[in-house]
């Protein structure tokens, strides 16, 4: 599996790259949606869109130009980042990638000494990896569950 990671690389997104993630989105998406009830393209695409910020968007690329996911991490608060998504194509979930992703994110959240702040649907297999990789459950609303990494937490330990 490391020789897997070591692959890995983020590449910036551009504008242009919108309709691919799109597609990219609604392919890992789908089953927790449909799982919910919630799968609808149109809602996919104002999702994705009223959170598609260029300069905090990267593609996670394996060997150079495979693009096999995507991931979002923007301010959100004074103390807080949002990973607003972190998405994997179909195929390549549970290999690693996401909490490779994770890592990096944490990584930023450790240089700019802010939290992690996220958003699952309530019967995603997402739940699981968010709280096994040190996210707590601070609430949730209708399908979606609230979480946060802290910073600080790291430091007790």
């Amino acid at each position: 599996m490391s020789d897997l990671l070591s692959r890995l690389s983020l590449q910036p997104v551009d504008s242009s790259d919108f309709e691919a993630m799109l597609a990219l989105r609604i392919d890992a998406m789908r089953p927790s949606l449909e799982r919910v009830g919630r799968f609808d393209v149109a809602r996919s695409r104002e999702r994705l869109s009223a959170g598609f910020v260029v300069p905090y968007m990267h593609h996670i690329v394996l060997d150079g130009d495979q693009r096999i996911g995507f991931v979002t991490l923007k301010p959100e608060d004074s103390d807080a980042l949002r990973l607003d998504h972190l998405y994997l194509r179909t195929g390549f979930q549970g290999l690693g990638i996401g909490e490779w992703v994770l890592e990096w994110a944490k990584s930023q959240a450790r240089e700019q000494r802010l939290d992690i702040k996220l958003t699952a649907l309530v019967k995603s297999d997402a739940n699981r990896f968010y709280l096994r990789h040190g996210f707590v459950l601070e609430g949730g609303e209708g399908v979606d569950l609230h979480y946060r990494w802290r910073v600080a937490s790291e430091a007790a330990c």
